[in-house]
């Protein structure tokens, strides 16, 4: 089908498809996008675990159209889900979140297509790409009103949705612009709970999806969505900078500068958890029992004082944002996972972390945001001092997780999901660098 070509002169829109189409994909590049499908992929499945996940398969099998659904609105489910458990990834020049909406999305249509994996994966590296170079470029006062991963995580949607439509750059471009022109998602939610921020990322995947279809007819869109005297930047981002949607063409792929959550609390308590993990293991190789500890200092910046600055944790969800309470599990318990967050573990690591200060520090304090790291120091009942410290948190690309962490993470997520043999889909999509077919994931 012959599409109408956008607007003489080329758009923002225009050089981002064209910028991204260009870019080079090697072995590593699918390799390190099947790890971060799966990151999402686990997600999802672990976000069915959780009162709004319940709430949403309830949805979901209430409505006769979801028997045989398309792929929008497989998209929207699979991307609510994933984006439940506030453990999936974070870019964090941009502050997106861009695997809960740009791999629902491409899941969703590769199956209905029949993709195999080299294409998917490509898909991911783009969507991730144009979420994340949006998302750079809209300025800090934007994130204090929208959240980023709904208002920027359509663009990505639509980039991974043309791919696997195989949409010539002018229909991208279109699809692009419609997708732009659906952003939305405020914080609003955060003044009593709400559960919106989840419906952000199923509709910022399902945007994408949709408009991508749409531009494969002929549906036109915007192509200067972005910086038009109307567009997106003029409407919600008033420091915006433009230029750094198209910046640095040649730089790695932005799904390799994405970061990976290693456990299930806030991020500003990761570099603390790391720091005790290792001083757990050294007291035990030493012949200390973690019981011994009388005293514990963190060390850190001002932002996760602010965040998670909490003595006393009388939920779960209030011990995923409790240095004190992340540090006690990471110093007493074998695993920092769902389950240190709950009621048993709140119990018994009570005691400990009633004795963990918390205070703001040079180097680390200087150093956020660009790098988000702490220390640990604790003190023995006897007398003997021990400490270790960060400078990035574990899983950002400076402290990447390694394959093996990437897949004990995964299975973790999968065995919440109520999956107990987490292999068949951990092999399954470890193998799309292959071209296998996805596996089968079995959702709803």
């Amino acid at each position: 089908m012959n599409h109408p070509r956008p607007a003489a002169g080329p758009s923002l829109t225009e050089t981002l498809v064209a910028l991204i189409r260009a870019k080079p994909v090697n072995d590593t590049d699918m390799e390190a996008a099947a790890l971060f499908t799966l990151d999402a992929v686990a997600n999802s499945l672990a976000g069915r675990n959780s009162e709004p996940g319940r709430i949403l398969l309830d949805w979901w099998r209430a409505s006769p159209s979801n028997a045989a659904p398309d792929p929008g609105r497989e998209a929207f489910l699979m991307g609510a889900l994933c984006h439940i458990l506030e453990t999936d990834d974070l870019h964090r020049e941009s502050v997106v979140h861009p695997g809960c909406v740009v791999v629902p999305a491409a899941w969703a249509l590769a199956r209905k297509r029949r993709a195999t994996g080299r294409s998917f994966l490509t898909s991911v590296l783009h969507g991730f790409e144009a979420a994340t170079r949006v998302g750079m470029a809209v300025g800090p006062a934007h994130y204090r009103i929208w959240h980023n991963t709904a208002t920027c995580g359509p663009f990505g949607s639509a980039m991974a949705a043309a791919a696997l439509l195989g949409l010539e750059d002018g229909a991208a471009v279109h699809a692009l612009g419609n997708a732009g022109s659906q952003s939305s998602g405020l914080w609003q939610f955060l003044e009593t709970g709400a559960m919106t921020k989840h419906l952000h990322a199923g509709h910022a995947a399902e945007a994408g999806v949709r408009a991508a279809e749409l531009a494969a007819f002929g549906f036109t869109g915007p192509p200067k969505i972005l910086e038009g005297d109307k567009g997106f930047f003029r409407a919600a981002c008033p420091d915006a900078d433009p230029e750094a949607v198209v910046r640095d063409p040649s730089a790695p792929w932005q799904l390799t500068r994405t970061s990976i959550k290693p456990w299930p609390s806030c991020r500003h308590t990761h570099p603390a958890i790391d720091a005790a993990e290792e001083l757990r293991k050294r007291l035990v190789a030493n012949g200390h029992d973690p019981a011994e500890i009388a005293a514990v200092e963190v060390a850190t910046y001002r932002a996760a004082l602010d965040v998670c600055n909490r003595p006393q944790a009388s939920s779960g969800y209030e011990a995923k944002f409790s240095l004190q309470h992340a540090v006690a599990a990471a110093l007493l318990l074998p695993e920092v996972d769902f389950e240190a967050f709950g009621p048993e573990a709140r119990q018994s690591c009570a005691a400990l972390a009633a004795h963990v200060v918390v205070k703001a520090e040079n180097p680390w304090a200087s150093a956020y945001p660009k790098a988000w790291g702490g220390r640990v120091r604790l003190r023995l009942a006897g007398g003997e001092e021990y400490e270790a410290a960060r400078t990035n948190a574990k899983g950002d690309p400076e402290a990447p997780l390694n394959r093996n962490e990437m897949i004990a993470k995964a299975e973790m997520l999968l065995r919440h999901g109520g999956i107990s043999t987490p292999a068949s889909i951990v092999d399954g999509i470890l193998a799309l660098p292959l071209d296998r077919p996805l596996p089968d994931l079995g959702l709803m």
